[in-house]
């Protein structure tokens, strides 16, 4: 059954800003952060507690995360690669982790430099000790509709992943369409696969990218057959530095505008969350592609027009 309201989980601030060539001050990260929050997005992931070498644009996690504010309901997360991000995570205070790795093998040795077993198992550590310190848990899986290396990949390989994700403490099991391969008959035939193998679709979330321009309907189908967790980007920003070819999240407002106006409960302002997508494109100085994000842009420089012209 679908589900009368959907949980949105905003990336912008991670998954969007680490794939910038310019790294954003961490005041005007934490300005974007706080516009999201007052939007009403109950659920931000905001920073990596990866090396800084590795992503230099998120570097600052553990002062942003010291500069948050305090909105309610916003939550605040940081993705987390290993025991040593971990331990950054809890020293900063964040309330909430994500972990990551690929259902294809060749995916994940380039993107960290592992087989999908090791992986696993250094995960399945973080998520005890995690929830152990009352953290609440994400674990993402990449590459579920389709490796830019391997091509298809099996849907029983990410519903392996995550019942060993779920059995080690994960809340959310997190589909991602890293190269946006995916299409809705693919979405309803992957989700209802791990369904029946023991995932519960409560905690089933998915994060689509729209590389092929299949994002929001993808999104749809999740949603009819029962997933109430969407990831999105404000303004369509961000993408996946290790995928060739990989740009573009779903965009939050096209997300929440899609849901409100049939009647589905986001808890999102879409006139505040647009304006956080107007800043973010400020920040960055170039136009971002969200489809609700230009609509909203236009409409203001005709706003801006007619007044000049009375």
């Amino acid at each position: 059954m679908s589900p009368p309201s959907v949980r949105i989980y905003e990336v912008a601030p991670r998954d969007g800003l680490q794939n910038e060539a310019a790294v954003v001050p961490t005041a005007e990260k934490g300005e974007l952060i706080a516009r999201l929050a007052a939007s009403g997005l109950g659920d931000i992931e905001v920073t990596s507690f990866v090396r800084p070498r590795w992503i230099p644009q998120l570097a600052d996690a553990a002062e942003l995360v010291g500069m948050l504010p305090r909105v309610h309901p916003a939550r605040f997360w940081g993705l987390v690669p290993n025991r040593v991000g971990l331990e950054r995570a809890l020293e900063s205070g964040i309330g909430g982790i994500a972990t990551f790795l690929s259902s294809s093998e060749t995916h994940n040795k380039k993107n960290v430099n592992r087989t999908i077993r090791e992986s696993l198992a250094e995960i399945e550590e973080v998520l005890g000790v995690a929830k152990e310190e009352g953290l609440r848990t994400r674990g993402y899986i990449s590459t579920v509709f389709g490796c830019p290396y391997e091509g298809g990949v099996a849907p029983e390989a990410s519903l392996q992943i995550a019942t060993r994700l779920l059995a080690a403490g994960a809340d959310d099991i997190v589909l991602g369409d890293t190269t946006g391969m995916g299409t809705p008959l693919q979405v309803e035939r992957v989700i209802a696969i791990l369904v029946d193998g023991g995932i519960p679709l409560d905690h089933l979330a998915v994060h689509f990218h729209d590389t092929r321009g299949t994002a929001l309907a993808n999104a749809l189908t999740a949603w009819r057959v029962g997933v109430g967790t969407f990831d999105a980007s404000v303004a369509g920003l961000g993408g996946c530095p290790y995928a060739p070819g990989a740009a573009g999240n779903l965009a939050t407002e096209d997300l929440v505008y899609m849901f409100e106006q049939m009647g589905v409960h986001t808890g999102v302002d879409i006139d505040a969350l647009a304006d956080a997508g107007e800043y973010a494109a400020g920040l960055l100085g170039r136009e971002l592609p969200g489809r609700y994000h230009q609509y909203h842009r236009g409409a203001r420089r005709r706003a801006v027009s007619r007044a000049v012209t009375r």
